[in-house]
């Protein structure tokens, strides 16, 4: 197999084979199906609101789709059409409050190979609506002291990682540059789970292939202890964080 195929394969979000969508549409145009895990699905606010913005999603690539299969019609009478699908799961569950979620979407356009993406939702099942990581912190400002440190200790981490996979020639500031130290682009992150039940042991971090090294390195899962931002916590994230990271969320996760 090679390499675009090998990538395609780790692209893929897993999911039970016989698993139906949760949403779907095919056509000539395209192939794309939403999924939920029973996590999810067993709250019905969080699936409604992962829903909705899953079939928003197959709705604007379907668009795109027809619109470009118009452009090239030769493409898709030789090749098919695109194939799209998205996984949300829960990563972790926190204080029976805080839900991480992870959304992983496998996209085929056509192209030299398949991509992938990952990003997050963060779910406050007291409030009943998705937040950030703004409560757990005294401050966030962009370039503050906060988000600042954790830049720090995801780019640290994040050469480690790179060293371990010998991919240490992508550590570089030119590969790190759109990771900034600001809430929209220091990255997807979740809650870690903890050795301490009902706490987060700290942060990960979710990057998808190109975000922080090329794509044949794939997606990077980087984790930032609680005990490094401990001076940065509000008193509801010195509630939160406890713990460590349990080893077979470190194995799962990388």
């Amino acid at each position: 197999m090679g390499l675009a195929g090998l990538m395609a394969c780790l692209c893929l979000p897993a999911r039970a084979a016989d698993q139906k969508p949760d949403a779907s549409i095919k056509n000539a145009s395209i192939e794309a199906s939403v999924y939920l895990d029973d996590k999810i699905k067993a709250d019905s606010t969080l699936a409604a609101d992962c829903l909705a913005e899953g079939k928003k999603w197959i709705d604007k690539n379907a668009a795109e789709a027809a619109t470009d299969r118009k452009q090239e019609p030769d493409l898709f009478k030789e090749r098919g059409g695109y194939s799209f699908e998205r996984k949300y799961s829960v990563r972790s569950v926190v204080d029976g409050r805080y839900v991480s979620v992870l959304r992983d979407d496998y996209m085929n356009t056509l192209g030299a190979h398949p991509n992938s993406d990952v990003n997050t939702i963060l779910w406050d099942t007291a409030e009943k609506k998705r937040i950030s990581i703004r409560p757990f912190f005294a401050e966030t400002a962009d370039n503050g002291p906060t988000l600042t440190a954790m830049r720090k200790a995801v780019v640290s981490a994040l050469n480690a990682e790179k060293k371990r996979r010998g991919a240490g020639e992508s550590a570089t500031a030119e590969w790190y540059k759109e990771l900034r130290p600001t809430l929209l682009k220091i990255g997807a992150v979740t809650l870690a789970p903890s050795s301490e039940a009902g706490k987060s042991s700290g942060l990960t971090f979710h990057y998808p292939p190109y975000a922080v090294g090329p794509y044949a390195e794939g997606q990077y899962v980087i984790f930032v202890p609680w005990q490094t931002l401990k001076p940065y916590l509000t008193p509801e994230g010195a509630k939160t964080f406890a713990g460590a990271r349990p080893k077979d969320d470190a194995d799962d996760q990388q």
